[in-house]
């Protein structure tokens, strides 16, 4: 007899477990499920795409910069062939010390700086260096590859040049690191100048090699356009010379030469001192970067009478003979204001007292206007405000607000102190009185030049009349009288040409403490001929020159070169006017 067999039925818990257990695993398999429905379908061409990624390397093909020509066509900034030594990181990351220090040896790069770049996590592509000479960055290449190493490449990278070296520096400006305008016209017109990259795609073995006749595709850059400024290169090279001799002879601490075409209010030379190499890095410093003729402000001292006179001129409160009563000083405010020479009562006329540079005649004149009449002919000559050159950073000067004016303070103000300005400001105020009263806004960009070869005019200066032909006229008299035997600045006039001109020597203010510095002057002179018919105007300012200097003979001597050179190298015929007798006493 066999045995009885007995079966026992599951527990309530143990199926609870066992149904638990099913929908876990059946979860899972539609994770699964899910999963792979993604990768196959909805994301299929993105892993596609990221999988043919690993296999292709990309290189930037950077676009030929513009050059900046001179009037005449003449590069002052132009590009030569470069290279940009580059790197896969995912390449080179394992013999990244052995590549380092054969790149170290060619490139002089700092190899532990190299290593942290080789070795750069999450990236396909690094720059090593840029604007490497061809054969140095070949060389540096052809190392590596012959030392059985992979992931270095050498890409076309123009190099910025400037033919000149120092010619116009701080005009020019200079391009950064990573190919765009730092300063000057190379900052101001970057977006004109730097054209568009284009890039280079092609197949790649796992040793980083370029698989032949694999797919490719290439998107050519475009290049920029070329940049034609106002600039004479000549006449700019001789302005600087005769500058850097100057600055050196007066031990004046810095420097300025500016060249307008008094009819177009175009700047033909811009040079200043010091200055910098952009093909020389050593060279640049943050004291010699600035643009002086737009950045720095200065009070420019005798000069600005002219401006106050045409202003009394155009009011018809002023003529060149007109009488005036120079007292030896006046008090205003407290404060004692005179002459640069002790005199006594003068009888003096208005050309008198611009010929022989009269503080006390300007402020006597002067107080026919009241401070918000004055104050408007100012903001009209352009004072207060940057000029629009076109240079970065340019500085709008300093004029304070007419209901701030004290009587000393438009004393002051009506000679030249208690004003500060650019020295581009105070050219193109002056140069409104050589082109007739019309103030022009001064350029430095004439035009553009495409890639495919066609010309494009750049937009005209704005201009606007500040003065009458009649008032302007009449200041231009008065400044003949400056360059006359009578004058204070003889021989600043050229020979065979009516010279009008002016003298400044202003006191030099401490830029740390506010106060003016004694025995310390920022000396100028500015002129324009021929008096009678103007084309050009030079305006020279020293800053500081030792012994406290003059306008008439520190800064004069390099006006009289620099007009002399303009007037003859633009064969401005000499004419044979004589220039008004106007009596400078009575």
């Amino acid at each position: 007899m066999s045995p009885r067999t007995t079966t026992s039925k599951p527990t309530r818990g143990t199926l609870t477990r066992l149904r638990l257990c099913l929908l876990i695993i059946a979860f899972l398999l539609s994770l699964f499920a899910a999963r792979l429905f993604q990768l196959q379908g909805v994301d299929a061409n993105a892993y596609a795409t990221k999988a043919a990624e690993e296999g292709t390397q990309r290189i930037s093909l950077h676009a030929e910069r513009g050059e900046i020509l001179d009037r005449n066509g003449e590069p002052l900034a132009t590009s030569v062939d470069a290279r940009a030594v580059t790197a896969d990181p995912t390449m080179t990351d394992a013999d990244a010390p052995a590549i380092a220090s054969l790149l170290a040896k060619h490139l002089d790069l700092d190899y532990f700086a190299l290593v942290e770049k080789l070795r750069k996590p999450d990236t396909q592509f690094v720059y090593l260096a840029h604007q490497v000479p061809t054969w140095k960055a070949d060389k540096a290449v052809e190392a590596v590859e012959k030392a059985g190493l992979a992931g270095v490449f050498a890409q076309r990278e123009p190099l910025r040049t400037y033919p000149g070296d120092t010619l116009a520096a701080n005009t020019l400006g200079l391009v950064n690191g990573e190919g765009n305008g730092g300063a000057g016209l190379e900052r101001s017109f970057n977006d004109v100048l730097r054209g568009k990259d284009g890039e280079a795609t092609y197949e790649v073995s796992p040793s980083g090699e370029r698989i032949p006749l694999a797919d490719s595709t290439v998107r050519e850059p475009e290049p920029g356009s070329d940049v034609i400024t106002t600039l004479d290169r000549d006449l700019q090279w001789y302005a600087q010379q005769r500058l850097q001799q100057a600055v050196k002879e007066t031990s004046s601490d810095w420097g300025i030469v500016l060249v307008k075409d008094v009819k177009t209010g175009e700047v033909l030379a811009l040079s200043q001192l010091p200055t910098f190499d952009a093909n020389d890095p050593s060279s640049i410093s943050s004291e010699n970067m600035n643009a002086r003729a737009v950045q720095n402000v200065f009070e420019p001292g005798s000069v600005q009478k002219v401006i106050t006179m045409a202003a009394l001129a155009d009011q018809g409160l002023v003529t060149p003979r007109t009488k005036v009563r120079v007292p030896g000083s006046l008090t205003l405010d407290g404060f004692t204001i005179g002459d640069y020479w002790d005199h006594g009562m003068l009888n003096m006329t208005a050309a008198g007292v611009i010929a022989r540079s009269s503080n006390m005649g300007t402020v006597v004149l002067s107080q026919q206007m009241n401070d918000a009449k004055l104050h408007s002919y100012l903001q009209d000559f352009g004072f207060g405000k940057p000029t629009g050159v076109g240079l970065p950073g340019e500085s709008g000067g300093i004029l304070a607000a007419p209901d701030t004016w004290s009587d000393a303070k438009h004393a002051t103000i009506s000679f030249g102190q208690g004003i500060s300005v650019t020295a581009m400001q105070e050219a193109s105020a002056i140069e409104a009185i050589a082109n007739g009263g019309v103030y022009t806004e001064p350029s430095l960009v004439s035009g553009y030049v495409g890639p495919d070869g066609e010309k494009t005019d750049a937009a005209d200066p704005d201009s606007h009349r500040v003065v009458s032909k009649r008032a302007a006229r009449a200041v231009t008299t008065m400044m003949e009288g400056v360059t006359s035997p009578s004058g204070t600045a003889t021989d600043t006039k050229v020979a065979g040409y009516r010279t009008a001109g002016k003298t400044g020597t202003a006191w030099r203010v401490d830029p740390e403490t506010g106060e003016y510095v004694k025995g310390q002057n920022t000396v100028s002179f500015v002129g324009f001929a021929p008096a009678g018919d103007p084309r050009f105007l030079t305006y020279v300012v020293l800053d500081n020159p030792a012994g406290g200097g003059s306008g008439s003979g520190d800064a004069g001597p390099v006006f009289h070169d620099v007009m002399r050179s303009a007037l003859e190298r633009y064969g401005v015929p000499p004419k044979g006017s004589r220039p008004p007798r106007t009596p400078l006493y009575w």
